[in-house]
């Protein structure tokens, strides 16, 4: 155990070589490579409309997407929670700002005042000749007080509080990114939804006519039972199908409507007039996964909660010093009357130097500087940890994209060649050399690639959404190389 003259030797010691050096932020490095490994076959997609990332949502083309975007940037309700959480650390900037300043207060009062002379002390006053039982009191005085930061404890929480202010916003425009994809996400949901059901209702036709054909065909004696049994299955399971994307439609409305912070089935009305898929633009500017790590805003989140725990570092390792305090107060008080407040006999002035020292309290303090230094340990883990999934989301959008893109393309030519075969067979039907059960078959097959088709292409255009959000596009990010400051995010980012 320390005896005092140890524990004041180590005291000194801290004040003169310090106890702990608190290291200097910097940004960390992360290993990434050049370019993404699909970029380029991203960046020569066929499209023929090119997408700025700032507003990439226009570049589909769609004037009721490009509305329901701007609609729930303003009244989503993930974006109010958003704001509000912003609103609380900014509040607590403020705060820490407050605390590296000077505290002043003014406080007056006046009192009437009547003393019994039954107590001991009444009994004491009243034995003197002239003794008045009533009194006034009357006191103004102007104080202040202000924590001298020579260690720096202040300004490492102030900076603490800085970076989480700043995190805070990027995480406000992080809900705006994801608010906006989601809208648009649900958006070509709906219309994917709503071909894929036109094609099943045609498929669900085509098989009622090929039912009866069959039915006509047996009924004559010229088609088997099994062939009725077979094409009333094939008829019963498209039919069920239907229900199923009905349901997944109105599913998409409703979440829609809670999109644009609104009750299930307000824009049920809009949406009903079928629409068709909005076609993904291309990404005018993909950039470097480099500048992945400056555009996207949860990236920023993380490396700022990183900053915030260095500082908060500092902030623990200044417990180790003194700390000065400086204060006084003027001011005048007078028990004769109101109106001598403020003369020279009632004049008064105090001033003080403080001092507070956690002198015994080293082990306490060793273990609060422990715990920060594993929190910013943590924190450098988890920014690591999003710059990787950060690269991956962008890899697997691109991935998907190009390859729902393919297969769309494969599948149109498929639907060019099932277009000319039923062609063929409804001509020779006409000329009496095959039946109609043949040009059904053909257009069965015609409509089954046809909803194979939407389906890729509805992927493909959610896929392009993924990109677009994954590579933070939706704000214009600070320029490269430049510092996140506690303006940065606010000013740098786009509107709608």
């Amino acid at each position: 155990m320390l005896t005092k003259h140890k524990i004041l030797a180590v005291a000194i010691a801290c004040l003169l070589t310090g106890c702990a050096i608190v290291p200097d932020y910097i940004r960390p490095q992360t290993s990434l490579p050049e370019k993404f490994l699909n970029q380029t076959a991203v960046e020569q997609s066929p499209a023929r409309v090119k997408a700025e990332l700032t507003s990439w949502w226009a570049g589909f083309e769609d004037p009721l997407l490009t509305q329901y975007i701007t609609n729930a940037l303003e009244q989503n309700l993930d974006m109010a929670l958003a704001s509000a959480r912003m609103e609380q650390t900014r509040a607590g900037l403020g705060s820490a700002n407050a605390a590296l300043l000077p505290s002043v207060n003014v406080n007056a009062q006046a009192a009437k005042s009547h003393q019994s002379v039954e107590t001991p002390l009444g009994k004491v006053l009243n034995s003197k000749p002239g003794y008045d039982r009533n009194g006034n009191a009357y006191e103004v005085n102007l104080g202040a007080i202000w924590e001298i930061d020579l260690f720096g404890g202040l300004k490492h929480g102030r900076d603490a509080a800085l970076a989480d202010y700043q995190a805070s916003e990027a995480g406000t425009i992080a809900t705006r990114l994801a608010v906006t994809a989601q809208t648009a996400d649900i958006y070509i949901t709906i219309r994917g939804l709503q071909s894929r059901l036109d094609v099943a209702r045609r498929q669900v036709q085509t098989e009622q006519d090929l039912l009866s054909k069959i039915n006509l065909l047996h009924r004559h004696g010229l088609a088997a039972e099994l062939q009725v049994r077979q094409a009333e299955g094939a008829l019963a399971q498209l039919q069920a199908s239907i229900p199923m994307l009905e349901a997944g439609l109105e599913t998409a409305m409703n979440a829609m409507d809670v999109m644009l912070g609104t009750p299930a089935g307000t824009h049920r009305a809009q949406l009903r007039q079928a629409s068709a898929i909005p076609v993904a633009p291309k990404i005018s500017d993909i950039g470097s996964p480099a500048e992945l790590l400056r555009r996207r805003p949860d990236l920023i989140v993380a490396e700022r909660r990183l900053a915030a725990s260095n500082a908060r570092i500092g902030a623990a390792v200044a417990e180790y010093y003194p700390k000065f305090s400086i204060g006084g107060f003027i001011g005048s008080a007078t028990t004769v009357s109101a109106g001598n407040v403020f003369s020279s006999g009632a004049n008064q002035a105090a001033g003080f130097l403080g001092l507070r020292w956690r002198l015994f309290d080293f082990g306490r303090i060793d273990a609060q500087i422990a715990q920060a230094k594993g929190q910013e340990a943590e924190m450098l883990a988890a920014y690591r940890l999003a710059a990787l999934r950060a690269t991956e989301e962008v890899e697997n959008a691109f991935s998907s994209w190009i390859k729902r893109e393919q297969q769309a393309a494969v599948l149109s030519q498929g639907i060019d060649s099932l277009s000319r075969a039923r062609s063929v067979s409804f001509a020779a039907y006409e000329k009496g050399i095959v039946s109609l059960i043949e040009v059904l078959q053909a257009d069965e097959n015609l409509l089954r690639a046809s909803d194979a088709k939407t389906q890729a292409q509805i992927e493909s255009s959610r896929a392009a959404v993924a990109a677009f959000r994954a590579l933070g596009g939706g704000w214009l990010p600070p320029a490269s190389g430049a510092r996140v400051t506690e303006r940065t995010v606010t000013e740098n980012h786009s509107p709608t």
